[in-house]
C-alpha cells in the first residue's frame, strides 16, 4: 500500500480532483437551472428542458473530464463503481482500487464544500438541495433497479467500446449515456451510478442520508454485472475510459520506465500475447527445417 501511495499519488489526486470538478459542475448548474430566483429557470419553462440541458452539461463534463490531460493519465474513473469493476477483471490492483476509491470520496465531498462556499443559501434551497439523488414517486425499490440498469448499461459500453479499434470514443459514449439519463431517468432515481457522487451530497443534506444505501449497493451491483456477463472479447481493454498512446499507464505499464506490479488481468494478456510469439516462432523453425 506504502509503494503504491508513493508511486501513484498524483493519479490519486487527479481523481479526487476529477469528482470534485464534476460536483462543482453540478452544484453550478443545478442552481443555474432549478433555482427559482434564476433567469434560466424561467426561460426554460418546464423540468424536462431543464434536465435536458442539465444533462448536456454534465455530459459535456464528463468527456471534458475523460480528455483531459489529467483524466488521460489517471483513467478518469471518477466513480468507485467504475474501479470496482475493473478491479473485479484484474485490471486494477488492490492498492490501486482503495486509494482511488478513498480519493473520489473525498473528491466528491471537497467539490460540494467549495460550491456551498460561492453559492451559499441558493445551493441550499429546496430547489437545488446540494444536487442530492433521491428516489422518484415510483419509491426505492424502482429507483434500485433503475440504478442498477443503467450502472449495467453504462459499464457495458465502456467495457464493449474501449476493446476495440474505437477505443477513443469510449468517453464520448460515456458522456452521451450521462446526458441521456439525466434528461429521462433522472425523475426515477436521481440518477446516481457513483456512490461518492450520491455521498458529497448526503454530507450537506440530511434528508438524503435515509437512502443513500440505494447508490451505495444499486451502482456498484450494476457495473459488477457487466464485468460478469459482457463477451470475453469486451475485456480486452486497459482500466482507462481515454488511453492515449503517448501517456503513462499505472493499469498496463505504458510509457513508464518503473512501476508497481501489472494488475492480473494485464499479466494474463501480456502472458497471451508471450505464448503466441513463442508459438509463431517455433512454427517458423519447424518450417524452416523442412525446406529443401
Amino acid at each position: 500500500m506504502t509503494a503504491a501511495l508513493r508511486a501513484h499519488w498524483p493519479e490519486y489526486l487527479i481523481e479526487a480532483a476529477g469528482l470534485g470538478a464534476f460536483m462543482v459542475s453540478a452544484c453550478a448548474f443545478g442552481v443555474l437551472l432549478f433555482h427559482p430566483g434564476s433567469a434560466a429557470y424561467a426561460a426554460l419553462g418546464n423540468d424536462l428542458a431543464r434536465r435536458v440541458v442539465m444533462g448536456l452539461a454534465m455530459g459535456g463534463t464528463a468527456v471534458a473530464i475523460i480528455y483531459s490531460p489529467w483524466g488521460q493519465r489517471s483513467g478518469a474513473h471518477i466513480n468507485p463503481s467504475t474501479t470496482l469493476a475493473f478491479l473485479r477483471l484484474g485490471k486494477v490492483t488492490r492498492a490501486d482500487a482503495a486509494f482511488y476509491v478513498a480519493a473520489q470520496f473525498a473528491g466528491a465531498t471537497a467539490g460540494v464544500a467549495i460550491s456551498w462556499a460561492f453559492l451559499g443559501s441558493r445551493l441550499a434551497h429546496p430547489a437545488a438541495n446540494f444536487v442530492v439523488t433521491v428516489p422518484g414517486p415510483s419509491g426505492v425499490v424502482v429507483a434500485f433497479g433503475a440504478e442498477v440498469a443503467i450502472s449495467f448499461l453504462l459499464m457495458t459500453v465502456v467495457l464493449s467500446v474501449s476493446s476495440t479499434r474505437f477505443q477513443r470514443f469510449t468517453g464520448l459514449c460515456a458522456g452521451a449515456l450521462v446526458a441521456l439519463y439525466i434528461t429521462f431517468e433522472a425523475p426515477i432515481s436521481g440518477m446516481s451510478m457513483n456512490p461518492a457522487r450520491s455521498f458529497g451530497s448526503a454530507v450537506f443534506a440530511a434528508d438524503a442520508i435515509a437512502s443513500l444505501w440505494i447508490y451505495f449497493l444499486a451502482p456498484p451491483l450494476g457495473m459488477l454485472l457487466a464485468s460478469v456477463l459482457v463477451p470475453a472479447r469486451a475485456r480486452r481493454g486497459c482500466a482507462k475510459l481515454d488511453h492515449p498512446p503517448d501517456r503513462p499507464c499505472i493499469f498496463c505499464g505504458q510509457g513508464r520506465g518503473t512501476q508497481s506490479p501489472p494488475a492480473t488481468g494485464q499479466l494474463r494478456v501480456a502472458r497471451s500475447q508471450e505464448r503466441s510469439m513463442a508459438i509463431h516462432a517455433g512454427l517458423s523453425n519447424v518450417a524452416a527445417e523442412t525446406e529443401p
